[in-house]
């Protein structure tokens, strides 16, 4: 007899092992319990136990459409967030990289603008050239001034190309100064 019941009791053992249990606090403020969510928890946090009473998960309320849809865009703008700050770092990283002062970019940006500075000035004499041309008897006027437009055309995207490389340099050094103020 002791045997049977030894027997019955370790092929129950594993049942009760399994037998979960549910708890919360309802909107009275009374405690519920209940092998499945009882009907007065709906709506509210539950905790889920286990068969020897400990919580073993916490199940918040359930929320609205437009709470979630809140939670949702805040979780989305911290990823947003997160993802700039790493791409940040990943633009820092390869600056500090590139340059080791001041110097360096300064001497940078004066290889960049090396080239586009001399074309601006061999346009500016060809457009002087094409102007005194101009003026000169027996020239063709409309030819000339057609060159004429399309090296101030030109030119004036050369003078952007500069301003462009001067921008991208003075935020280099900005943000080269910025970061090594924070690393002192």
């Amino acid at each position: 007899m002791l045997r049977t019941f030894l027997a019955i009791a370790l092929t129950a053992l594993p049942l009760a092992a399994l037998a979960q249990s549910y708890r919360c606090v309802g909107v009275d403020g009374k405690k519920y319990y209940g092998s499945s969510v009882p009907p007065q928890c709906i709506g509210q946090p539950v905790e889920q136990l286990n068969a020897q009473g400990l919580v073993v998960k916490h199940i918040d309320a359930q929320v609205s459409a437009d709470e979630r849809a809140k939670k949702d865009a805040e979780e989305a703008d911290s990823k947003k967030r997160a993802a700039l700050a790493k791409e940040q770092g990943r633009k820092d990283t390869a600056l500090l990289a590139s340059y080791t002062s001041e110097k360096d970019i300064e001497t940078a940006r004066g290889r960049a603008l090396e080239g586009s500075q001399n074309t601006v000035k061999e346009m500016e004499g060809k457009i002087a050239a094409l102007k005194k041309r101009r003026s000169a008897p027996n020239e063709d006027v409309q030819g000339i001034d057609i060159d004429l437009k399309a090296l101030e055309s030109l030119q004036a995207a050369k003078k952007k190309e500069i301003d462009a490389i001067n921008a991208r340099y003075d935020e280099d050094k900005r943000r080269y100064i910025e970061i090594s103020k924070r690393g002192k």
